[in-house]
């Protein structure tokens, strides 16, 4: 009896231990970016920290493509299955932690020949048992298994946070997409006015050249006027179905893509004032700064196992149960049977081995702080740039209206002029060239402004919430459906190399 709550005790002592580490404490790294932009950006407007994608996305229709493409896209898809895997991963890693135990029966019979047996005559031998089995379980004295169940954690909340990166990348690009394809309907709804009024043109070209007021030059330069239109209408035609091709392919179905307007609305698709913030917030939000250091701090966990690889390593074996000759005294008293195995190995002579693991998981740390800065940067960039975009196209945006309201207020002066014959067909054609290549030129600016105000709400991290019933929200990234114990947002202990509790 003693000796079972001997063997108890042993493997309560050593549950108690496995919270040991000898990992580094792990530090965040210095941000090695400015702390503010260095645009003259207007900090008024949403804060995207509290912006999620159906907020942002102040149109209808939009909205509806953004939750299909979030249901059907196949990449996204294919991320939130590289999700589970990782989750799996872990939760086979985290197993290592507990002993494990199961039961067994086993019989055997057989016969000793007599040259064999002790008494010199044949027999036949038989053995049954039955009970409860500990298979090899290690003590995790310094912190080996902690720190592989701590680096399998962070890369599973590392591919986590590659699937948000994924969910916002593709909010943006449906977005974008979308907002190209209105933008090729706007010009190729323009190119057909001008087209037809350039039409009615030419037929009264045709009539006073017919009635000898207008000379074979008008009738020459109204006609390039037209066939320059219908040039331009199939652009404009080419660059529309090619746009519609791209929404399709986002969202995973062409139905739905079938269902969009037949003509362009003048309505405001996206919140049009976004606060930038600080570089600090940016690294608190975008997902894929996040898992650059949740992979970091998988690196750091890797060191510790390496560097628990140097100290000795007991694992234990044992099992309980009842043994007999005989099947029916399974059971009968005196039948108890058990077995505990202690196992203690220490590497002596490895070639190298444990040193070089040792070094390569420090150098992989090393590679992850420069991945990690590296990401800070490149997103520092991008969200410098989606802010100089913004800026720019703004002001942009309202000369270029200003200036197309210019151009339509000299077509029409141009066009009365040479009706009343002050001026010449020559300078009527080219205010009508003007007044096109500036509405058109105002459509492509006010398309490359709302397609960079996505930019900046991707680059700033972008809000993300999930959406009701979708195949999203049932691969909940919260890890509140996954059943871990750590939880995803946890940070496990960290300890230095001294080994501790």
């Amino acid at each position: 009896m003693r000796k079972s709550v001997f063997t108890v005790s042993a493997l309560v002592f050593a549950l108690a231990l496995g919270g040991c580490s000898m990992a580094p404490t792990y530090e965040r790294p210095a941000s090695p970016v400015p702390q503010a932009w260095s645009t003259d950006s207007s900090q008024s407007g949403a804060e995207v920290g509290g912006l999620d994608w159906q907020a942002f996305i102040t149109d209808a229709e939009l909205r509806r493509l953004v939750g299909i493409a979030l249901d059907n896209n196949r990449s996204l898809r294919q991320t939130l299955l590289d999700i589970q895997q990782a989750r799996a991963q872990y939760r086979i890693q985290r197993a290592d932690r507990v002993p494990g135990l199961s039961a067994g029966a086993s019989g055997n019979r057989q016969r000793v020949p007599a040259d064999l047996a002790s008494e010199g005559v044949s027999d036949v031998t038989s053995s049954y048992q039955v009970g409860l089995s500990l298979p090899e379980y290690e003590l995790d004295l310094f912190g080996r298994v902690k720190s592989l169940t701590d680096s399998a954690l962070e890369q599973y909340l590392a591919t986590e946070e590659a699937g948000r990166s994924a969910q916002i990348a593709l909010v943006a690009e449906v977005s974008q997409a979308y907002l190209t394809y209105d933008g090729a309907q706007r010009r190729l709804e323009l190119t057909h006015r001008t087209l037809a009024s350039r039409e009615d043109s030419f037929v009264l070209i045709e009539q006073r050249r017919a009635a000898g007021a207008a000379t074979a030059l008008d009738y020459q330069e109204a006609l390039g006027l037209v066939e320059q239109s219908r040039a331009e209408l199939e652009r404009n035609q080419r660059q529309k179905q090619q746009a519609f091709n791209a929404l399709v392919l986002l969202l995973g179905t062409q139905d739905a893509a079938k269902e969009l307007p037949a003509v362009s609305r003048d309505e405001l698709r996206l919140i049009q004032d976004i606060a930038p913030g600080t570089s600090s917030d940016l690294i608190e939000r975008r997902p894929d700064i996040l898992a650059a250091e949740r992979r970091l701090k998988a690196r750091n966990a890797d060191i510790g196992a390496a560097r628990a690889a140097f100290f000795p390593r007991i694992s234990l074996t044992g099992s309980f149960g009842t043994s007999s000759a005989e099947m029916s005294g399974l059971f009968g008293g005196g039948s108890r049977s058990w077995s505990f195995v202690p196992n203690l190995s220490l590497p002596l002579f490895d070639a190298g081995r444990n040193s070089a693991n040792l070094d390569l998981a420090e150098v992989r740390k090393d590679a992850a702080v420069a991945e990690y800065e590296g990401s800070i940067q490149t997103a520092f960039r991008e969200v410098a740039d989606a802010l100089a975009a913004t800026d720019t196209l703004r002001r942009e945006e309202v000369a270029r209206r200003a200036l197309a309201n210019t151009s339509a207020e000299t077509l029409k002066l141009a066009k009365a002029r040479y009706e009343g014959g002050v001026d010449s067909h020559l300078r009527y054609l080219d205010a009508q060239r003007s007044d096109f290549l500036n509405e058109l030129a105002l459509i492509e600016t006010s398309t490359e402004r709302q397609i960079a105000l996505v930019d900046l709400f991707r680059a700033l991290g972008g809000g993300w919430a999930h959406q009701p019933g979708s195949a999203a929200a049932a691969m909940s990234l919260d890890g509140s459906r996954w059943g871990t114990s750590d939880g995803p947002r946890s940070n496990p202990r960290q300890a230095g190399f001294e080994a501790g509790g």
